[in-house]
């Protein structure tokens, strides 16, 4: 036993179990659409839950509160814009109140969602985006640039827009001589790698419209595979064995001869999706039709990715949405949330690392990427390049009010509702505000937003009192400072002494 036990490898993580919420939090009466595109058909931000469902003559959504359980009425006002079906859906990073969302009506149509939800059917965008010829499929927004949005359609063509002007900014006509399966970018929005139907992998540089790296079949099956980049810069992808089997496969970009790590699994035909974590570099797979929700660790050591454990249930999926780290509950130690679909419910599934205290667990929640943008969008289509800004995740997250995060540093007017009731009337004017801002309107954006640390009172000539504030936030943000550092000692001491325990007890000692 002490031998089995000393080659065990150490995780955090190791021990992370799924639980379903309860039937009174679910959401009932939900028509899940029938589609036969292979995407999730659900996207999930800590307000708002979007779901693709069933429309007569056209494509329509549902979005709802994330607080919202029980039965949705057959009158709850939808977002029903487009002509046919919606494909795909996708809320933005930096702005919890957009949406966009891609059709078989072969356009792309942003749309933007009051605070307290839809009171009556959408179907007006403040933003229609025309490039394709074909039925538009895939949609992923930039991770640190404001309003950079990717399509991808079944014209094999991707198209990268500015949203705040709705220009149509990078368009890779050449780069993929089949239908593609899957696009997702980098960590800091430097490049992007896709999968198509020639079974090849490619790194693209989108601003530069060139194809950095190529690794011909990826996976030797005929079925559809997914790729995502991680934090790290290598690759995972998902895919079909010429045996049909589905199979998991990493990818080091600096050399893709060979796969760092390939894992069979089954024989479902249901298509792998994964959806990466990047605060605790873990994967979850979710198949289309499967019962189980697969979760691996990746790392750095042999053999790099690690099986940890699956949730399964009695009924099938037809989708999931993945909650960004932004809405967990840290109280309860849940480090990622599911939303299941099943065809007429949608239902919580919380991922839980189990924890005896009821102290904050630094080691679970590293610093996440916030809303705040990194760049604008004219500086990375300039050619700048910028990691996510991180926020801290301590004592829960509180998104900034909209119409601080807009009116600072001068990025185009996609103005939420928190900025003004009144916002909305004005709808493609304020989309299409210019992204860069001369010197008089970045004075008259320092005059309208209060810089923190100080103090109005200064015009008086009352110079002491902010003087004396200040220093009493620093000695209190360094008495806070350092009481976390404490909290996270004693939190690893008292690791360590339950994993002593837990030996001494199994008679390793």
């Amino acid at each position: 036993m002490s031998f089995r036990r000393g080659v065990v490898r150490q995780s955090k993580f190791r021990h992370v179990f799924a639980q379903a919420w309860k039937a009174k939090h679910c959401i009932d009466d939900v028509r899940v659409s029938r589609v036969t595109w292979d995407s999730p058909l659900c996207a999930v931000n800590p307000k708002f839950i979007a779901v693709i469902i069933e429309a007569g003559g056209g494509g329509a959504f549902l979005v709802v509160p994330i607080s919202k359980s029980g039965r949705t009425d057959q009158s709850c006002p939808t977002v029903c814009g487009h002509a046919a079906p919606v494909l795909d859906i996708q809320w933005s990073p930096h702005d919890d109140n957009i949406i966009a969302s891609a059709s078989e009506d072969c356009t792309v149509k942003v749309w933007q969602i009051p605070d307290e939800g839809l009171t009556s059917p959408m179907t007006e965008a403040i933003v229609t985006l025309e490039g394709h010829s074909k039925r538009v499929g895939i949609l992923a927004w930039h991770p640190t640039a404001f309003n950079i949005l990717l399509t991808a359609g079944c014209d094999n063509v991707i198209c990268v827009w500015n949203v705040g002007t709705g220009e149509l900014v990078y368009q890779l006509t050449d780069a993929h001589p089949d239908l593609i399966y899957s696009v997702s970018w980098n960590k800091d929005g430097s490049a992007v790698c896709t999968v198509c139907k020639d079974k090849a992998l490619r790194v693209i540089d989108p601003r530069r419209g060139t194809v950095l790296k190529v690794k011909e079949k990826v996976h030797d099956g005929t079925r559809p595979m997914r790729a995502v980049f991680l934090s790290d810069g290598k690759i995972l992808t998902t895919g079909f064995s010429r045996m049909s089997e589905r199979q998991l496969a990493l990818w080091d970009t600096k050399d893709l001869s060979e796969p760092m790590a390939v894992q069979e699994m089954d024989t479902s035909n249901g298509v792998l999706i994964p959806y990466y974590d990047p605060d605790t570099n873990m994967v979850y797979l979710c198949g289309k039709g499967d019962c189980t929700i697969r979760y691996f660790e990746v790392t750095d050591e042999s053999p790099y990715v690690h099986f940890l454990s699956l949730y399964s249930s009695k009924e099938p999926q037809r989708g999931a949405g993945f909650l960004s780290k932004r809405g967990v509950d840290v109280n309860k130690c849940e480090i990622a949330r599911f939303y299941k679909l099943h065809e007429r419910k949608v239902e919580p599934i919380s991922m839980t690392v189990p924890r005896k205290s009821d102290l904050f667990q630094g080691d679970l929640y590293p610093d996440t990427a916030g809303l705040e943008p990194a760049l604008l969008a004219d500086e990375w289509i300039s050619g700048q390049d910028a990691p996510p800004l991180l926020v801290s995740l301590s004592g829960g997250y509180t998104a900034p009010t909209s119409k601080h995060r807009d009116t600072l540093r001068g990025k185009p007017q996609l103005v939420s509702q928190d900025s003004a009731t009144g916002a909305a009337s004005s709808s493609a004017g304020s989309v299409a505000a210019p992204t860069s801002t001369s010197t008089s309107a970045a004075k008259e954006t320092e005059e309208e937003v209060p810089q923190p640390r100080v103090s109005t009172k200064e015009t008086d000539g009352n110079a002491e009192r902010p003087k004396k504030e200040d220093d009493l936030l620093n000695e209190l943000l360094a008495e806070m400072k350092a009481l976390r550092a404490v909290v996270l000692a004693q939190s690893q001491r008292i690791e360590l002494l339950e994993r002593q325990l837990a030996r001494i007890e199994d008679g390793d000692v």
